[in-house]
């Protein structure tokens, strides 16, 4: 199975990676037409796009400007699996993963990502800002969903061709995943789902799901899950798996309150 994630806004570029091992990402050629469209924008236009004070703004223009391929761990380059910070790379604890996870994870994870499209973990990445739902103007639309069109799908087809997977696992936000076409996927989408318990009621809530989408990917990786039972056996950080709530195609973990 290949597994889907979404990236961090937090990125960290200080901590060396735990390997030197790295790849390129397959849809480099589509980001740089992105960032030649970023580099057309002033500081102003990325501030309002963004919606981001003036100094994320700055920051981000410079990162747009010294852009540049190829891409190699002397020019400030990183793995995207090390690089990216947030709730769900806590759950995934990366750092900590075995030489043979992440061989593992290479194969089989993937990170959706609104300036490269789809990265393998190893792929190096620059560090930047771009999220998927930006109404970036581009030569092939109004916004990123536009830009990107087939190729993601086409290219997790591919690799889902090259692996002999049936299932994709959705562990990706809504706004990221919107940038699949699940029609056309040539596999089966599975969407873990997990609630946990407040004010006696089971309900997502962002930061722990975003937490347990780590987890479960984690999870996938060290087990080298293959099948939906063995998705279903998943009890990380207390969460259990709930038949009657779920359905053919979405799974429900739940919780008990924290």
């Amino acid at each position: 199975m290949i597994v889907v994630i979404s990236p961090a806004k937090t990125l960290d570029f200080e901590t060396p990676a735990t390997t030197s091992e790295f790849t390129e990402a397959s849809l480099l050629s589509e980001s740089q037409r992105l960032i030649n469209r970023c580099q057309e924008l002033s500081m102003q236009d990325v501030g309002s796009l963004m919606k981001v004070s003036d100094k994320i703004a700055g920051l981000n223009v410079a990162r747009f400007a010294e852009w540049k391929t190829p891409f190699s761990l002397d020019n400030d380059a990183k793995q995207c699996l090390f690089a990216f910070k947030g709730d769900v790379y806590t759950g995934l604890e990366a750092e900590t993963l075995s030489e043979s996870t992440l061989q593992y994870a290479q194969k089989n994870l993937r990170i959706l990502s609104g300036l490269y499209g789809l990265l393998r973990p190893l792929d190096l990445m620059l560090a930047y800002r771009l999220e998927m739902g930006t109404r970036l103007d581009n030569e092939r639309g109004t916004n990123l969903y536009q830009f990107w069109g087939d190729l993601i799908t086409d290219e997790l087809n591919k690799q889902l061709a090259a692996q002999d997977s049936q299932y994709l696992i959705n562990l990706a936000s809504n706004e990221y995943f919107k940038a699949v076409k699940p029609k056309a996927l040539k596999a089966k989408v599975i969407t873990p789902i997990f609630k946990d318990q407040k004010n006696g009621q089971y309900k997502v809530i962002s930061f722990y799901a975003k937490k347990a989408r780590g987890l479960m990917a984690r999870y996938i990786m060290e087990n080298e899950v293959t099948d939906i039972e063995q998705l279903k056996a998943f009890t990380e950080a207390g969460y259990y798996f709930v038949e009657a709530a779920s359905s053919e195609t979405d799974l429900v973990f739940q919780r008990e309150e924290q």
